[in-house]
């Protein structure tokens, strides 16, 4: 039986009833556009610094954590190697491509590099994925949370491949058509352009019916293998399509900064992703991209904030922790959920159920 077979059929009423019926894009909704159009405009405001080190990496990690947010939202599966996976595919990049370590590197052109790295990124998280479903709850943040240890060690300590923790440096970046693509600018658009598409995926494959069937999945595995679905397929091709995603946010990744070492997948790198999507909000597709902002913009500025006010500049952590602590405290779906929540208390008496004006 195929993985969408009847998917209709698996989504409960109730749930259905309770969410507001959304078309896809939201091409009714002004606040989108108002985003898409300063997305677009961007570097016509602002500076490199800004575009590349704020922008262009809150995309990629809100990337990443979209990932993350599909596994945990749509599957009711929370991953903490989707880092590992971004971190495997820069590795292979490395490995593949062209760097400033030639007696590792195999000085492949990218073109040739990056297609390798993403299918060996996927192929490693499909497999972990298998791994991962066989078990439940705290079991399966548990052993992600292995595997992204267990990597980290290994690149730290193998020097033939990953060159221990010293990292591969000066990763050669695209340039073709006359155009150097890691430049301020053009590596922006191409940012912008691999998140918007990831974000597109994650919106239609949720409305699809293999996202209606892993939906079901999570909500009530049971009566969905009663139905005659394999629950163990469609989890594991959730991990492959997160996988796809997780691997092309490395790629940029390791263009961004030109190198790959052993801390940009350590296991505290890997729970920030986790509190990129929490933060944000784990069950709307634009909630990792709001998160990742708020943790890039803290842990940019926070440094010169404690400086200022007479603390040590190293515990700006601190601030990241108590900022994650407040959202979760005062709402469970993070920022988004908040913003729901204030919309509703906004929203006139004549929209409520019952508040409509009578007639005399």
């Amino acid at each position: 039986m195929s993985l969408a077979h009847d998917a209709h059929v698996a989504v409960r009423p109730t749930a259905v009833a309770q969410r507001p019926t959304r078309t896809w894009p939201e091409v009714n909704n002004p606040a989108a556009w108002i985003v898409a159009v300063i997305l677009l405009i961007m570097p016509l405001i602002a500076s490199g610094f800004f575009l590349i080190e704020i922008f262009a990496s809150t995309l990629i990690l809100g990337t990443i954590a979209l990932s993350l947010m599909f596994l945990a939202g749509y599957g009711g599966m929370v991953s903490l190697m989707q880092l590992t996976i971004a971190g495997f595919s820069a590795y292979m990049v490395a490995v593949f491509g062209v760097s400033g370590n030639a007696n590792i590197s195999l000085g492949w052109p990218w073109w040739l590099a990056v297609p390798m790295a993403l299918a060996l990124a996927t192929a490693f998280g499909t497999l972990g994925g298998a791994l991962a479903v066989r078990t439940e709850g705290i079991y399966t943040i548990m052993i992600t949370l292995a595997i992204g240890a267990a990597f980290y060690y290994f690149t730290n300590q193998n020097w033939a491949i990953f060159n221990g923790h010293t990292g591969i440096n000066t990763v050669a970046t695209p340039h073709f058509w006359g155009v150097n693509w890691r430049a301020d600018i053009p590596f922006y658009y191409i940012v912008l352009a691999v998140a918007a598409l990831c974000y597109f995926a994650v919106e239609y494959l949720s409305r699809a019916p293999f996202g209606l069937a892993l939906q079901g999945v999570r909500d009530n595995p049971r009566r969905m293998a009663a139905l005659g679905f394999n629950v163990n397929a469609h989890r594991v091709a959730a991990y492959a399509f997160a996988s796809f995603v997780a691997a092309l946010a490395g790629v940029l990744q390791v263009w961004n900064y030109r190198q790959i070492s052993p801390g940009s997948v350590s296991v505290g790198a890997c729970i920030d992703v986790l509190i990129i999507a929490v933060v944000g909000g784990i069950t709307r597709p634009i909630g990792p991209f709001i998160g990742a902002l708020i943790f890039v913009l803290l842990r940019t500025f926070a440094l010169d904030f404690l400086v200022r006010i007479g603390l040590d500049g190293n515990r700006f952590r601190l601030l990241i922790g108590l900022g994650f602590l407040a959202i979760v405290f005062w709402s469970s779906d993070g920022v988004i959920g908040l913003w729901q929540r204030w919309r509703q208390r906004q929203r006139p008496r004549t929209d409520r159920p019952g508040g409509g004006r009578g007639h005399g």
